[in-house]
């Protein structure tokens, strides 16, 4: 078997190859079905492997060891192959990781950012005590109580103050209070 391989390797030899496919096709055929157990694509990757048997014939070392051996390692890393690609997860486009981020259209974040220095120039012109509990309150999310026990203001104090800051903010924005 050694000397088919080499004549397809330095010859091309058709006939040699031939009697190679007639010995091992069915072989590799019967070890695809036990490995897949389908019979079609048990043919096509039998197939598959005597063409790479053709294609790659002058890869063969006789001093590693034998043809079958060499032939059926070909059919088995073709069967893991094939393996892989059936048990491949199905494309899901929906897929958040395949879904872009929307990106805001340039004249909306261009608005969206005006609108956010109007709100701090505004937040800038309040009074330091009622700057302090509007920030605190709204982005630091401290309960009003929490606020009138930090510094020591009745609780009607600090929702008049934050009351009053909201006034002047929509005021500033040109809001309706």
């Amino acid at each position: 078997m050694s000397s088919l391989v080499e004549a397809v390797a330095r010859d091309r030899d058709v006939a040699a190859f031939e009697i190679l496919f007639r010995h091992f096709g069915p072989r590799v055929k019967t070890y695809m079905m036990r490995k897949i157990r389908d019979r079609q694509l048990a043919e096509e990757l039998m197939q598959e492997a005597m063409m790479s048997v053709w294609n790659k014939a002058a890869l063969f070392d006789p001093e590693k060891g034998a043809v079958s051996a060499w032939i059926f390692t070909i059919a088995r890393n073709l069967v893991i192959s094939a393996f892989r690609k059936q048990n491949r997860p199905e494309f899901d486009p929906d897929d958040p990781a395949f879904v872009p981020v929307a990106i805001e259209p340039a004249d909306v974040e261009l608005q969206n950012r005006q609108e956010a220095d109007r709100l701090l120039a505004a937040m800038g012109r309040l009074p330091p005590e009622q700057l302090e509990l509007v920030q605190r309150s709204f982005f630091g999310e401290v309960p009003h109580a929490t606020l009138a026990q930090e510094y020591g203001l009745p609780l009607g104090t600090v929702k008049s103050r934050i009351r009053m800051a909201v006034a002047k903010l929509r005021k500033s924005l040109g809001e309706r209070s």
